[in-house]
């Protein structure tokens, strides 16, 4: 890696961040008038802007138009990624791949921390955060030197809360800020130009032997697609368990590279969401532009 391509990728990423604001202000409209079906000219006042300015914002943010990306977070569509959930995951299941999407996969690569090592809370444990721009608003990134540990987001501008809800996950951890060390873990999991099968993004799973399997089975679901906690659960063998498997999904550390945005409710509402609701409308629609740009 060029001394500088770094600046290069943070500036891209503080760009996408300072978009997803305005992004961010019009799903919040858009959400309050669904009845309405507002019009482009409507969101672009509401936030503030020209109509030609959201619809560059967005192409530039999401790769793809308001309206495309208005379809991709919709009920109705929502509805037809889960029709073929199921077969996705078997074919993932049985190739250890993510199925049709992997093109556009992260390409992780995870390990689990012992069941001993999880029971102690972290304790013995030294994690590295920092806090980055990211297409979805600041993030906190928690790293330990055996990979990413943590992902989460920073809301109303408040890191500390950010933090401490990092650190009630692993309480007993020592957790020390370096964003020298975490920086390159924020630019492999939000630029997709660094998505690369030969260097796979290195992830720890910090967690109990249930939620971690949940967790393995998130990484299964390809980008552009979604499942169900039904589905999942019938998948790890506890077809009985979708509301353990949506509590394991809640408690997710790895925001976005794990993907619990993908797991949808089974009328395909999305439904809560740790980083709230707008954040995982905000995914879905960014990975469907993803997944436009390579078609």
């Amino acid at each position: 890696m060029t001394s500088d391509k770094i600046p290069l990728q943070s500036h891209s990423l503080a760009i996408a961040q300072a978009d997803y604001d305005v992004v961010r202000r019009a799903l919040a409209f858009i959400t309050g008038h669904w009845r309405q079906q507002p019009e482009l000219d409507e969101i672009a006042e509401h936030v503030g802007l020209s109509s030609n300015h959201v619809r560059l914002l967005f192409q530039r943010w999401a790769g793809i138009s308001p309206k495309s990306f208005l379809q991709a977070i919709t009920l109705d569509h929502a509805r037809s990624l889960l029709r073929d959930s199921a077969s996705v995951l078997d074919t993932a299941l049985e190739v250890g791949l993510s199925g049709p999407g992997r093109l556009h996969d992260l390409f992780v690569t995870h390990e689990a921390l012992s069941p001993g090592e999880w029971k102690a809370k972290g304790q013995g444990l030294v994690l590295h955060y920092g806090f980055h721009p990211s297409p979805f608003g600041e993030a906190i990134i928690v790293t330990t030197h055996r990979g990413l540990a943590g992902l989460g987001f920073v809301d109303n501008n408040d890191r500390a809360a950010a933090l401490a809800d990092m650190q009630r996950r692993w309480p007993l951890a020592r957790l020390i800020e370096n964003e020298v060390l975490t920086l390159p873990f924020a630019e492999r999991a939000f630029s997709p130009q660094e998505w690369q099968a030969d260097r796979p993004l290195r992830v720890v799973l910090i967690g109990s032997d249930f939620e971690v399997q949940v967790w393995e089975s998130l990484l299964k679901i390809p980008l552009g697609q979604a499942t169900t906690y039904s589905t999942i659960a019938q998948h790890i063998g506890k077809p009985k368990a979708a509301r353990a498997v949506g509590a394991a999904v809640g408690r997710n550390p790895v925001s976005f590279v794990v993907p619990c945005h993908r797991v949808l409710g089974r009328s395909g509402a999305l439904t809560g969401y740790h980083w709230g609701i707008p954040r995982k409308q905000a995914m879905l629609g960014w990975e469907a532009g993803c997944v436009g740009a390579g078609d």
